[in-house]
């Protein structure tokens, strides 16, 4: 019997080891200057202009939802098969919540069923989007942006499953998640089962300077310090002032040394993820199991592998007895007792719903051996 295989599982190398302890010996443990040093490699690695780095992808997604003004009057759009966050952040700012059904091909937001979303509804009803990189599956944000400029809505896009994702644009040129060039604003989240593992952690991308600001004093308490011209007032080098209502949403120096180390073998880890599922796509291929192939434009970043199939319980359990944890994501979140409480869908969800029913995530991390992969691809063939 093989040890336990996870659905996803962090890797720590020695040069992690050496960037934290190198942190703990050194004069500042939080808000110093490893922080600025790592929002500005991943700027640099998703081609954004700006990012801000917070304690989690969650608080990410809460200052974005503060930053583009979202209140009691708002309703946004997003897709149930996604983490609770991903609508939490909304509802934390008192907005509404209204999902659209997943594509069942790429299972990210349908965008013709958006559309249709917002053509049954007056206009203005609506106040912005999240789209999720499922999977690492990205967005085709372009045709979202069109959509969002036609109805005066907002973008916000989740890529917590897509750093190293893109897709090919109109003009025939490579959009990597998270760059903005079609979004308002991005979130990452640094969770360890994540392509860049810093414990926990999250990261806000944005080409919007204001947006930026307006973040970076959101992340702090609502402070504005002391050398900043936004400053009312300046009685010395002491100094600051609180000019909003703010959060302690800072991440430490300790945990954004991690993420530097991780993000130089960032690429490395990628390409470790498409060869996995490059492997999974063969062995299943012509079987009774439904895999998602992307297209030839579509850089997929496989933070997970799902599958489909029929009798997953059976199947997921099986899986179980042989030391390999497969995971389900997600339940939709439209069926949550406080989203069902708070309303019923709008529209159809049926493809969601569906999908909820077969899918499951199989192993897939850059560590996964060769051996214990072939041990679940055919544990997983013998018991189908």
């Amino acid at each position: 019997m093989v040890k336990s295989i996870p659905y996803g599982k962090q890797h720590i190398t020695q040069d992690d080891i050496n960037a934290v302890v190198e942190v703990l010996n050194s004069q500042y443990l939080t808000t110093g200057p490893k922080v600025k040093e790592f929002e500005k490699s991943f700027s640099n690695y998703v081609g954004s202009e700006y990012a801000v780095a917070v304690s989690n992808g969650t608080a990410a997604l809460h200052l974005c939802a503060l930053a583009l003004n979202v209140n009691d009057k708002s309703k946004v759009i997003t897709t149930p098969i996604t983490f609770a966050a991903t609508a939490n952040c909304v509802r934390y700012c008192g907005g509404q919540i209204e999902f659209c059904d997943i594509d069942p091909d790429t299972l990210v937001m349908d965008i013709v069923k958006l559309k249709e979303m917002l053509e049954s509804a007056p206009k203005g009803t609506y106040e912005g989007i999240i789209p999720v990189d499922f999977a690492g599956y990205p967005v085709n944000m372009e045709s979202f942006r069109s959509i969002a400029n036609e109805y005066g809505l907002w973008v916000l896009e989740d890529a917590c499953h897509a750093p190293g994702g893109y897709f090919i644009d109109s003009f025939g040129k490579k959009q990597f998640c998270g760059n903005c060039n079609y979004a308002d604003l991005a979130i990452f989240s640094f969770h360890p089962v994540k392509h860049i593992a810093c414990g926990e952690g999250g990261m806000i991308t944005t080409n919007n300077r204001n947006l930026y600001n307006k973040l970076l004093q959101l992340r702090s308490h609502g402070m504005v310090y002391q050398g900043n011209p936004a400053l009312l007032e300046n009685h010395g080098g002491w100094y600051m002032e609180m000019q909003s209502l703010g959060y302690n949403y800072r991440i430490s120096d300790i945990l954004c040394a991690l993420g530097i180390s991780q993000l130089k073998r960032a690429n490395t880890g990628l390409l470790r993820r498409k060869e996995i599922a490059l492997r999974y796509d063969e062995a299943f291929h012509n079987t009774e199991i439904k895999i998602h192939v992307p297209k030839n434009d579509i850089g997929h970043a496989y933070h997970l592998y799902v599958i489909e199939l029929d009798e997953r319980k059976r199947i997921y359990d099986m899986l179980r007895q042989h030391n390999i944890y497969s995971q389900i994501h997600y339940v939709p979140l439209h069926t949550m007792p406080y989203y069902r409480m708070d309303s019923s869908p709008s529209v159809s969800l049926i493809n969601s719903e569906t999908y909820y029913e077969k899918c499951l995530s199989l192993p897939i991390y850059p560590s996964l051996s060769k051996e214990n992969q072939e041990f679940v691809i055919k544990t997983l063939l013998k018991i189908k």
